[in-house]
């Protein structure tokens, strides 16, 4: 008996669930930035120019990369122009980060010296 109850109870949240969820939160995709052999690396900003992407906010970019050669930081428009951060801004160093979209532009630079300013920057635009 306390397993159909919580069977029951279950199947009640998972409903709850998809009735709260937003819908391109449940219909969100992942993207591999650049492409799955160099991935996150310069001249990035080439991408996705030559692809037919449409990003929904909540839509994942999976950004691979050396760890120790490249990070990733998700900056505001003015530091994406100026390649730098604020010192409180989150630094991704795994080589395999997972960064979801919001609505609008989403920013993106390489910390590392010289990197942003010589290509490794990508602006995603999502609606």
């Amino acid at each position: 008996m306390a397993v159909r109850g919580s069977s029951t109870a279950v199947v009640a949240i998972v409903l709850m669930l998809f009735l709260v969820l937003p819908r391109d939160m449940v219909d969100a995709e992942s993207y591999f930035v650049g492409d799955r052999i160099y991935g996150w690396d310069f001249n990035i900003s080439n991408w996705p120019k030559a692809k037919a992407f449409t990003f929904k906010p909540g839509d994942e970019l999976v950004f691979t990369y050396e760890p120790g050669k490249y990070d990733v930081v998700p900056v505001n428009d003015i530091e994406y122009d100026n390649c730098g951060h604020a010192l409180d801004s989150k630094v991704y160093r795994s080589g395999n980060d997972k960064i979801n979209l919001v609505d609008g532009s989403n920013y993106f630079i390489s910390d590392f010296p010289n990197h942003c300013e010589s290509g490794m920057k990508l602006r995603v635009f999502a609606k």
